[in-house]
């Protein structure tokens, strides 16, 4: 028999226990479905120990991380193990775990493997398990650690149709005579092991970490490029390579350290695959990119896909809200404000641009404090469940979010006129399975301000119209705890309750994806129109659009 796992180091003895122990086989099931793709649970059990693991894990085919789980006689000690990677083991010892477990037996009976079993009942995070366990194997064990003291548990069922049921028995003549936990092996308390266990699971890619943005040049770092009176942050990341079908998610936690606004914020790629980058224009000056006009007599840098350009990649867009963690000493009874809010985006469709690449990620909040904000950003990769699904090819197109807004970049204002924001590109090669994604907020925060004014977005591809909707949000009242320093009207309301274009103080704004279908090699030309609202004074709305051409 092979040694059970590198951390476990089992001693086979020469000499043989006096009693005899068992091997037991389950299988997983639901909906009386043999899982195929999951390996058996394995259960060695005699009088002294009860040790569940796998085949794989045995024969030294099991990929890491993995776990494994002990339970020691008559204490019943519970171990969970861990073999991190080659050379990281982690393990844990709850003594409570099994003798605090309350079970209500019945006198149910029924027969698995022409043994006699009895039913216990639980539940287990709203989860109704039935547990089926037998007292003719004489010794005590299961495929988990639920009813672990009853006897030897055959069968568990979670919720009437997800199973592990024995599928055979084994009687040994012979069983190890000591499971020898190494000496070495680290032990630490049931929380931080559920952490190491857990973030082993996944790649964290770490950018920021409790980084400023505010409007102040004082903050220095030789890793982090600032532009725009430090209201953008870039820094030049190295990703893995990410596997067809992973899942990758951003995640950015946000403070107020000063501003007591609700600010546009985005964290976004810059692309470095033409002649002139966003980069270009953020070193040498915004007006250095290629410029947009629709007629209105403004200039916008930037913004749109050119032959020699291609514009920022976002991969997010949230929004702060007002204060949070700052100004939480603006007390009112009945709440407790959130400390931070975190901002977290399923953003998978875009692997492409990241994966095995060095890329330039950038932060920004649009801010006039010198004490601003601060932010940790991270990007996380996660196994997948389709390892079919592959890539898609990526085009940005379009973005009018200003994130050089402090540095001289001209509001997304484009859109008071009947042209609005139009782009002509090229694609080299017939495209299947098109979308746009594509992401957009309105603003103009008085009462006549697009903020608060429904507007229809109308898109249009090559003259004829692809898809129309009015994006709004009337849920912004959800996120009333992250708002402290939030204004609070006669009419019992609060400024952070009010609904919006699309937007709430405190939230991610997320993208809709919009199908194309086939597109042909060649150009083509996508416009965005949208009944900008006329100014009143100095007040005047804008709008953020973004859009992303996805393809196979």
């Amino acid at each position: 028999m092979r040694l059970l796992s590198l951390f476990l180091s089992l001693i086979l003895s020469q000499s043989l226990f006096a009693q005899k122990g068992i091997l037991v086989e389950y299988q997983r099931s639901n909906n009386d479905k043999i899982i195929e793709s999951q390996d058996p649970t394995l259960v060695y059990a005699d009088a002294d120990q009860t040790t569940i693991t796998s085949r794989n894990i045995l024969n030294g085919e099991a990929k890491t991380p993995y776990e494994i789980f002990v339970i020691k006689r008559p204490s019943n000690a519970y171990f969970k193990l861990t073999q991190i990677n080659a050379k990281q083991q982690i393990a844990t010892i709850d003594s409570n775990a099994i003798n605090k477990q309350q079970l209500e037996l019945t006198k149910e009976t029924k027969k698995i493997l022409g043994y006699t079993c009895f039913k216990a009942k639980t539940t287990v995070n709203s989860n109704s398990i039935e547990i089926w366990y037998t007292t003719e194997l004489n010794v005590k064990g299961g495929p988990t650690d639920l009813g672990q003291d009853l006897g030897f548990v055959l069968e568990v069922i979670r919720n009437g149709n997800s199973k592990i049921t024995a599928s055979k028995i084994e009687h040994l003549k012979s069983l190890p005579k000591t499971l020898a936990l190494p000496a070495s092996l680290q032990y630490v308390d049931d929380l931080t092991y559920k952490d190491v266990l857990w973030k082993s699971r996944f790649v964290q890619v770490p950018v920021f970490d409790k980084e400023k943005i505010s409007f102040s040049d004082d903050s220095k770092s030789d890793s982090i490029l600032r532009f725009a009176n430090g209201t953008v942050i870039v820094k030049k990341v190295k990703f893995p390579k990410i596997g067809a079908g992973q899942t990758v998610f951003v995640q950015l936690t946000e403070q107020s350290k000063g501003d007591a606004y609700d600010r546009t914020g985005s964290v976004f790629i810059i692309p470095q695959d033409q002649d002139l980058s966003f980069l270009d224009g953020m070193q040498k000056g915004m007006d250095t990119l290629p410029l947009y006009d629709n007629g209105n007599g403004k200039k916008y840098q930037g913004v749109i896909r050119t032959s020699n350009y291609t514009p920022i990649l976002e991969l997010m867009r949230f929004f702060t809200p007002f204060g949070v963690s700052q100004f939480n000493y603006l007390k009112l009874k009945g709440k407790t404000w959130q400390d931070s809010v975190m901002y977290r985006q399923d953003i998978s469709e875009l692997a492409g641009a990241l994966s095995d690449q060095e890329v330039y990620i950038g932060a920004f909040i649009g801010n006039y404090d010198k004490n601003g904000h601060e932010v940790s950003l991270e990007i996380t990769v996660h196994p997948g469940f389709d390892k079919k699904q592959s890539f898609k090819k990526l085009l940005p197109i379009f973005n009018s979010t200003n994130v050089m807004e402090m540095g001289g970049q001209e509001y997304g204002t484009m859109f008071d006129n009947e042209q609005g924001l139009s782009v002509t590109f090229e694609l080299k090669e017939d495209a299947a399975n098109v979308q746009l994604r594509y992401t957009t907020t309105g603003h103009g925060g008085w009462g006549n301000g697009d903020e608060f004014v429904p507007k229809t977005n109308s898109l249009y591809l090559n003259g004829a119209p692809l898809f129309s909707y009015t994006p709004w949000r009337n849920d912004c009242g959800s996120y009333r705890l992250s708002n402290p320093a939030s204004g609070n009207f006669s009419n019992g309301l609060s400024s952070s309750d009010l609904s919006r274009s699309n937007w709430c103080p405190g939230t991610v704004t997320y993208p809709i994806f919009i199908d194309i279908g086939t597109l042909k090699a060649g150009k083509h030309t996508i416009r965005v129109q949208i009944p900008q609202g006329a100014s009143e004074g100095t007040s005047f709305s804008s709008w953020n659009v973004a859009g992303v051409l996805l393809y196979d």
